[in-house]
């Protein structure tokens, strides 16, 4: 129920990402006054439909995209003339190039606004705390989300712990906060028994647990929330709580810009490190590989699913969603931005491209050019094209048979 859920949730998402895409193109085209004719949310048959002046407006059977139809927008196509005068490719070449960017400008616009939302009405975890959030109820062996059977009790859940506890004294040292307490736990030898003062229903409770060992390579996320050491040392097998501290609305903004510049960066190394992982993408490892951070809209919906049906807090749970679908924007918008055709980003370098053969040109006392002819980039374009659809569909396959699990 929840997978179905996160991928309603996720559909739901993409379409008002992709409306919002579109939306950029036609309302910059109209502010300009060039002729739109269409602008439709999904591809397919058509669902609904109505005329309102020169446009038509409706919804299409599969909700994996949109469209607007900009009349003239290349060489290429056939305008009747009356029309040509607000044809796109009659327009000034500044005007071209705010209409073409706007989509990518909506994407970006979209995931600033809801970084700003979720910082100011969420916020962010801080896990600067001695409570315990979780209990991990064995010694795990491998990073798993679960236990399996015949793994020997947890320390913690020998000893009595209780999500909800306050260490105030590990080892009959104080506990000050949960980096140093992890530290201490990590400097013990394993099967070493130790002291564990918490604080329950207002008063202290004096528990022991053994510390257990640990493989070295799930120490860092195998329940343990940091508690476990490097190396195969003390092993407690606790998370700490996480509480959700909300920001004024200005830190919102500066946290959301500097969010945006990691997806931005985070983004960009992933790309420029899937050529090493395609690979992978079929191999046991691939949650591991370089390019695990790349993944097709089967992926992306069921990472939403993932962490819906997952036994966080409700606000783990939005912050993640949220994340995502914020994920998902930034990389759209910057992919879309790529001086590739048939993107956004391909024809912006043509119209770049033109601009300046133009200035050339009159530096030379000549003539302006005029529009490139596009039946020598159509080539290229259907080239892209195949390449963005060859890999989009490995990447399907990839989700479908062998998906990331992010639930670790």
């Amino acid at each position: 129920m929840s997978l179905l859920i996160g991928w309603i949730i996720f559909l739901a998402a993409l379409v008002i990402s992709v409306t919002l895409h579109e939306a950029g193109h036609l309302v910059t085209a109209k502010k300009f006054g060039m002729k739109a004719t269409q602008f439709f949310a999904g591809f397919g048959p058509t669902l609904w439909s109505t005329q309102r002046g020169e446009t038509e407006y409706g919804l299409k059977a599969l909700p994996l995209g949109g469209f607007v139809k900009i009349i003239g927008m290349t060489s290429l196509e056939e305008v009747d003339p009356a029309d040509e005068p607000r044809s796109f490719r009659r327009q000034a070449g500044w005007k071209r190039l705010v209409v073409l960017s706007a989509g990518s400008f909506m994407h970006f616009v979209l995931a600033f606004v809801l970084l700003v939302a979720l910082f100011a009405a969420i916020g962010q975890p801080n896990s600067n705390t001695t409570s315990v959030g979780q209990v991990l109820p064995c010694v795990p062996t491998s990073l798993q989300a679960t236990c399996k059977a015949g793994e020997p009790t947890s320390p913690a859940s020998a000893a009595g712990l209780r999500p909800g506890d306050k260490i105030v004294a590990f080892d009959g040292r104080p506990a000050v906060n949960w980096t140093k307490l992890s530290n201490e736990i990590k400097t013990q030898p394993s099967g070493r028994t130790v002291t564990i003062t918490v604080q329950r229903g207002g008063k202290n409770v004096t528990l022991h647990a053994k510390l257990a060992a640990v493989n070295s390579k799930v120490a860092s996320g195998a329940g343990g929330g940091g508690t476990a050491s490097q190396g195969g040392n003390g092993y407690l097998g606790v998370s700490p709580a996480i509480v959700y501290t909300r920001s004024g609305p200005v830190s919102a903004v500066t946290q959301a810009g500097s969010f945006f510049g990691q997806v931005v960066t985070g983004s960009a190394d992933a790309v420029a490190a899937f050529p090493k992982a395609v690979p992978k993408l079929f191999s046991h490892d691939r949650s591991n590989s370089a390019g695990a951070g790349v993944t097709s809209i089967i992926g992306a919906g069921d990472a939403t699913g993932q962490v819906l049906g997952a036994s966080f807090g409700w606000q783990t749970k939005i912050s993640f969603a949220v994340l995502i679908i914020v994920s998902l924007n930034i990389f759209i918008g910057l992919f879309n931005l790529l001086p590739l055709l048939p993107m956004d980003g391909g024809h912006i370098a043509v119209v770049l491209y033109e601009r300046l053969r133009a200035f050339l040109a009159r530096l030379r006392g000549r003539a302006d050019p005029g529009l490139v002819d596009m039946r020598k980039l159509l080539p290229v374009s259907f080239g892209v094209f195949a390449i963005i659809v060859f890999f989009g569909l490995m990447l399907i396959f990839a989700d479908l048979i062998n998906p990331v699990n992010i639930i670790q």
